[in-house]
């Protein structure tokens, strides 16, 4: 018998386009998913011209600050560990130091907060700190309010806090207001 000189080929002239269209149908279909950040209100912002911070007794800030060694640092010179961090925003925020608060079980400190309307959080980090830790001390303030509210709802409004009204939630909040100041990196 005869052969031929030619042999049967398969046609591959469409399997770029094939491949190129597959591409794109992933692309297409696939979901991206992304880091959402830490959920925070930012303030309203301030009209030109006008002073808009309102006068806050130094008592009533609790400075935290981590350095570049990722240290975290209170009132500027007391390096703690990241788990004493939220002890010290309760015992600061619960203070009731002028006794205004009825709720509070604070120990009335002279060096904390006066109550917990007025107690502001001062956070305060370097160029080298780590995201890590910088959102690992975020978590640890976070705490610190979650657990004071959750003591006021079930010692003021005695519920749990899975079973809150819209208002009920609003003045939990207004009892433990999160004031939390993100100062400018030095």
């Amino acid at each position: 018998m005869r052969r031929s000189k030619f042999r049967p080929e398969i046609n591959a002239g469409s399997m770029a386009d094939i491949a190129f269209l597959l591409l794109i149908f992933f692309l297409v279909t696939a979901t991206i998913s992304t880091d959402e950040g830490i959920n925070r209100m930012l303030p309203k912002e301030c009209p030109p011209g006008v002073d808009c911070t309102p006068p806050i007794n130094k008592r009533n800030i609790l400075q935290v600050m981590i350095n570049d060694k990722d240290q975290i640092m209170i009132e500027g010179s007391t390096i703690i560990a990241l788990e004493d961090l939220k002890g010290i925003a309760k015992d600061f925020l619960d203070n009731n130091g002028d006794g205004s608060c009825s709720y509070c079980n604070g120990n009335k400190g002279e060096s904390s907060s006066d109550n917990p309307r007025e107690a502001v959080i001062s956070l305060q980090n370097s160029k080298l700190t780590s995201y890590k830790q910088y959102v690992a001390v975020q978590n640890e303030l976070t705490k610190a309010y979650y657990e004071l509210r959750n003591t006021y709802t079930i010692n003021v409004l005695n519920k749990s806090a899975d079973n809150l009204t819209k208002e009920e939630l609003k003045q939990v909040k207004e009892a433990y207001p999160f004031i939390l100041s993100e100062a400018e990196t030095r």
